[in-house]
């Protein structure tokens, strides 16, 4: 089964197109958790299991981990969700380098963490990408025009055809580097109007829509303009950190729910279908 089709296996089951980001923060986990000498493995564990009947997909971002020194959590912490859901594992690991390397790379999340896609940073081209993609059953999230406030001095650069970088990341991504059709973009949530030209160009390719939250990101706009294929917005932070007791857990089931239902009453007011088969 490829990744996309767990994806949408995952959203007809909850009926979701939520993405939760997996950011443990030794500091800012609650008190009694912090005592924990699994408090990682403990604090995210709690909150899959407080949401597994609410996610399409878990994102765990590897950085957060491995500052940790707890590449082993993140290894487990995987196997965890594959043994206790049906929900695929996205690495935010936003890997990308020459060929030789990216291939280690691809080792690295799809056999080493096993996870069921990753996020892939197009700056070397095809060298970058390939070694992923050669993994059919797998998925991969190219960033195109990411959510952090300084992505345009790079992103909104004018090539000499007149299309933006990001533009063309889009349209190299949806035809040339997608062979297999295992591609989707990331896109955030803070730049609905680009999100919309990425849409125009790339059809029905999922987007990853990470910047609801924490970042600000307006769902209503970014439905609005990403509607017309399939979409995942992510929620880390705020699902996360919803709470800050014993019952942190309960919280993020909350924050969860919340925004899983915002997201399926905006798509139903605004008429746009984001109910799109990956199959």
């Amino acid at each position: 089964m490829t990744f996309f089709e767990k994806v949408a296996i995952a959203e007809e089951k909850n009926n979701s197109h939520l993405c939760i980001g997996l950011d443990p923060r030794h500091s800012q986990m609650p008190q009694h958790i912090q005592q924990d000498e699994n408090a990682l493995f403990d604090f995210c564990t709690a909150i899959v299991d407080a949401t597994k009947d609410l996610a399409s997909s878990y994102k765990p971002q590897i950085a957060y981990f491995a500052a940790e020194d707890a590449c082993d959590v993140l290894k487990s912490l995987i196997t965890y969700i594959h043994e206790t859901t049906e929900i695929p594992v996205i690495l935010d690991a936003k890997r990308g380098d020459i060929e030789s390397t990216t291939e280690r790379y691809a080792v690295e999340a799809f056999e080493v963490y096993k996870a069921d896609a990753v996020t892939a940073n197009p700056y070397l081209g095809i060298d970058g990408i390939a070694p992923f993609t050669s993994y059919s059953d797998k998925g991969v999230f190219v960033l195109c025009k990411t959510s952090n406030s300084s992505a345009p001095q790079l992103q909104d650069c004018l090539l000499q055809n007149g299309h933006r970088l990001y533009e063309h990341v889009a349209e190299l991504a949806s035809t040339k580097w997608n062979k297999s059709g295992n591609v989707g973009l990331v896109v955030g949530a803070t730049v609905p109007e680009e999100a919309s030209a990425v849409r125009e160009i790339v059809g029905q390719m999922p987007l990853l829509i990470p910047g609801i939250g924490a970042q600000g990101g307006s769902l209503s706009r970014i439905i609005a303009a990403a509607a017309g294929g399939g979409i995942l917005i992510n929620s880390a932070r705020a699902i996360n950190y919803a709470g800050s007791e014993p019952d942190f857990a309960d919280r993020a089931r909350g924050a969860a729910m919340t925004l899983k239902n915002e997201i399926n009453e905006t798509a139903r007011q605004k008429n746009k279908d984001v109910f799109v088969s990956y199959r």
